[in-house]
């Protein structure tokens, strides 16, 4: 087991578990790396519900690559769980994630913030009739994540009761969070019109930190799109179509003006339509998908920034926050971010947070097997996983044995060669600086592979000469 022997190596298992609050009386209890290595597998498996652990009782192999004396139950599992109480597992698993993901955030890099409904079916702890569209009357909790954009790493997740869906409730949260990542503050912090409102803009102006967020369509906005039709300083159109103007926009409730960027894109048939009125006023009138020919149809996005981006920028900024959507879908549908549901919200909270942290990890490793691309769970799981293991014990030594099951398991030989050569680089640094941390250097190491460091411009000795 490859991801076995990656998580060994680096030595963030060994710290995770180390760290674990967790402790026992009885002499029959089961170890706590039992118990994590447990529900670490669970997650690796996709597993959703604490009864599917049933299915991982007999791989002795994945046990003893991790380890591990024994896969636990259930209902070990879930008992263990409990005896963590809220302040111990926060305490334990929000380092445990930032630890995963600290040491590449030297570059500059995009937070997002976004919140998940988690429809509920029993009578769990917070289960309360909030927002949600789309299982309208069903109890929920709400999942607030902050996200590193572009990575697709988890920093944090709250979970919070149906009713606390709104950006009020994760204000704390993201102050808190901007707060411990000191001098490795993202370069922008991105929303949704869920986060575009005065509570959360003076988090984010009381430490200097730009953000770009999306407003809602109230009527003062739509006034000041309206507004904007008779302007002849349209940016020309991106790669997009899309055309873009600033203003300054004081909506009730705020403090002061700040600046908003307008963006607008053709579109065939739908939300706004612009016309003239007696061949002078030019008005906004919401249509159909049915309109006459010749009459222009545009699409509009109203943003609050203070980043200092050209405006050309901001269409193609918040654009980029489609790709974090789906870094959302992949952690509610291909891992268990919304499973593990008990009745008590802590240990929803914990596995909620242990699932963000299986999940960095294996993606820094789908990453070191492949730097170019991003590998989803649902392809990525089967191919580096997916194999039979025998374990052959001969001369006190244990030798594993690895049969792949998948399809295309050509493709695993490169793949794995990138895993081998990044844990040598590991090995041979920590050998050097004994001091120095495995993981740090692993992400390093594959940081410069994603996005290699460009150096100083060198002016060259001379031209060559024409004709």
């Amino acid at each position: 087991m490859y991801f076995a022997e990656f998580l060994a190596a680096t030595g963030v298992f060994e710290r995770w578990v180390s760290a674990c609050p967790l402790a026992y009386s009885s002499g029959n209890a089961p170890d706590k790396r039992d118990v994590l290595g447990t529900l670490m597998l669970g997650l690796l498996a996709g597993h959703r519900r604490y009864a599917h652990i049933t299915a991982l009782r007999g791989d002795a192999v994945a046990a003893q690559a991790l380890g591990m004396n024994k896969v636990v139950s259930e209902d070990a599992l879930r008992r263990a769980l409990e005896r963590i109480d809220e302040a111990s597992s926060t305490a334990w698993m929000r380092p445990a994630l930032m630890h995963s993901v600290r040491e590449a955030l030297d570059k500059p890099w995009v937070l997002d913030i976004d919140a998940s409904i988690k429809p509920l079916y029993g009578r769990q702890e917070g289960a309360e009739l909030g927002y949600n569209p789309g299982k309208p009357g069903r109890p929920s909790h709400v999942l607030h994540t902050f996200w590193v954009g572009n990575l697709r790493l988890v920093l944090d997740v709250l979970v919070s009761s149906g009713k606390q869906h709104t950006s009020v409730h994760a204000k704390a949260a993201l102050g808190r969070l901007l707060d411990e990542l000191g001098d490795k503050r993202p370069a922008l912090v991105r929303g949704d019109s869920g986060y575009g409102n005065e509570g959360i803009l003076l988090e984010l102006e009381s430490r200097a930190q730009p953000y770009l967020l999306r407003l809602r369509q109230t009527a003062n906005v739509q006034r000041l799109v309206a507004m904007q039709f008779a302007r002849q300083d349209w940016s020309r159109p991106d790669n997009q179509g899309c055309q873009m103007v600033e203003d300054w926009l004081q909506l009730h409730g705020w403090s002061k003006k700040r600046r908003v960027v307008i963006v607008r894109q053709r579109i065939k048939g739908g939300i706004a339509r612009e016309r003239r009125v007696h061949g002078k006023q030019l008005k906004l009138d919401l249509v159909g998908p049915s309109v006459h020919e010749g009459d222009r149809l545009w699409e509009y996005a109203v943003m609050v920034t203070d980043a200092k981006y050209p405006i050309e920028a901001i269409g193609q900024l918040y654009r980029d926050r489609a790709d974090c959507e789906n870094g959302f879908d992949e952690l509610k549908n291909q891992w268990g971010l919304s499973g593990f549901t008990t009745q008590d919200i802590n240990r929803c909270q914990t596995t909620a947070r242990a699932c963000a942290l299986a999940y960095n990890w294996w993606s820094w490793y789908c990453r070191t097997a492949n730097p170019t691309a991003r590998m989803e769970a649902i392809t990525s799981r089967p191919l580096l996983l997916a194999a039979v293991g025998r374990a052959a014990h001969s001369g006190g030594q244990t030798t594993l044995y690895l049969t792949p099951m998948h399809g295309k398991a050509n493709l695993l030989k490169p793949l794995i060669a990138n895993i081998h050569a990044a844990l040598q680089h590991v090995k041979a640094a920590a050998e050097q600086l004994r001091a120095a941390d495995p993981w740090a250097i692993l992400l390093r190491y594959v940081s410069d592979k994603i996005a290699p460091s460009l150096g100083p411009f060198r002016t060259p000795v001379g031209l060559q000469a024409s004709g």
